[in-house]
């Protein structure tokens, strides 16, 4: 059966017959239709995006922001795909010596990520670049085994653990297909269609998770090239928007709308549900900036009026590491302030006494300490079986 976004192939014969599904190129034809409501929240959207870049590019820190904001969306974009790992995993100053494969995957989220930022200043937004994402992103992890940096050579499929082509409940492009419709899509992202940048980005994103070009990774590759299509198009100026906030908490019909767009070509119904994942993460964009400079003032005014004038410098110093580390053991923080372990010690200890540093429990010897009202604001989301 055909519909306006694809049909499927009959693959080989016999008992090994399977059906894969072949999308249609972008643009859709007949041409995106969106309702009244539809356009209402593509204003909003625009809106709130506006309102975020503008406040992006105000604030002092806002490479601070982004980066924590990197390592949020690394880990809820992974615990989508199944990883079990923790913001606190993600910050633990002794994660060379607790790393596991859960934390592994987010790490090299966090790599491809960045890689990919800093390498759309020197390549358009291709498949060369998706290949070194993707790359990155599997490099010495699981997955590692699954062809790192290059399209699939086999057909793959989609299901419950154990599943088969026979009982997968998707099917992407065999392999012919799937580079005919890797090619159309990168031609889809560079022309000048006149597509509104977030309508474009939604099918973008639809396009690539239903061509699923790799063996592993597709999801997180596919939710990063959201971001990075938004600053190609200078929608956005710097990385402060993530959506793998809102995907965690409607993962089912995130799914079930992708289904739906293969089964009867309702592509409207997916940018609907996607401009609202656009409204909301900018949202929560917006609330996470105002509720960290509002604790940056209050903790650095208490500072102010409680240290001694001659350790101010110092616990200065301290102050702007915990904002980039909020969780920290003496040796490390020493060690990259480049100040005496004693001097960091009695530091850390007037920060807990002033009720900045929490001592966490911790079942190494070595004590750790978390910038725990920092964390909370942060933590938003990203616990597990949320």
């Amino acid at each position: 059966m055909e519909n306006r976004a694809g049909f499927y192939r009959k693959n080989l014969t016999g008992e090994m017959a399977y059906n894969s599904f072949v999308p249609s190129p972008l643009p859709p034809v007949p041409p995106i239709a969106l309702s009244s409501e539809e356009l209402e929240l593509l204003i909003k959207a625009n809106s709130e995006l506006t309102l975020l870049e503008g406040l992006a590019i105000r604030i002092p820190n806002i490479n601070l922001f982004v980066s924590m904001y990197v390592r949020k969306e690394a880990l809820l974009s992974s615990q989508i795909e199944g990883t079990q790992a923790t913001l606190d995993d993600i910050f633990d100053p002794l994660i060379d010596n607790n790393i596991n494969a859960d934390v592994s995957d987010v790490i090299n989220y966090i790599k491809a990520t960045e890689f990919a930022v800093n390498r759309l200043k020197e390549l358009p937004l291709c498949n060369r670049l998706v290949k070194e994402i993707h790359s990155v992103l599997l490099e010495n992890v699981r997955g590692q085994e699954k062809n790192p940096g290059e399209f699939r050579r086999s057909q793959n499929w989609i299901g419950g653990q154990g599943s088969t082509l026979k009982n997968a409940r998707y099917i992407p492009p065999n392999l012919e297909d799937m580079e005919k419709a890797m090619s159309d899509l990168e031609k889809y992202i560079n022309a000048d269609d006149g597509t509104a940048p977030l309508v474009k980005a939604a099918l973008l994103h639809y396009q690539f998770e239903t061509i699923h070009p790799f063996l592993d990774g597709n999801g997180r590759v596919g939710r990063l090239l959201i971001t990075l299509f938004l600053l190609e198009k200078k929608v956005l100026t710097v990385p402060a928007l993530y959506i793998s906030y809102f995907l965690k908490r409607n993962r089912l019909e995130y799914y079930d709308r992708m289904m739906e767009v293969r089964k009867n070509g309702d592509y409207e119904q997916w940018i609907k549900f996607f401009l609202q994942a656009f409204v909301e993460s900018a949202e929560d964009a917006i609330a996470t900036i105002d509720k960290l400079k509002a604790l940056h003032e209050k903790s650095f005014a208490v500072l102010l009026t409680s240290i001694p004038k001659r350790q101010l410098e110092n616990a200065g110093k301290l102050f702007t590491y915990l904002e980039a580390n909020p969780i920290i053991d003496i040796t490390k923080t020493a060690q990259q302030l480049d100040l005496a372990y004693n001097t960091t010690s009695r530091l850390v200890s007037a920060f807990v006494k002033l009720g900045l540093l929490k001592q966490s429990n911790t079942k190494n010897k070595n004590r750790v300490y978390a910038y725990e009202e920092y964390l909370q604001i942060l933590r938003k989301g990203t616990e597990l079986g949320v």
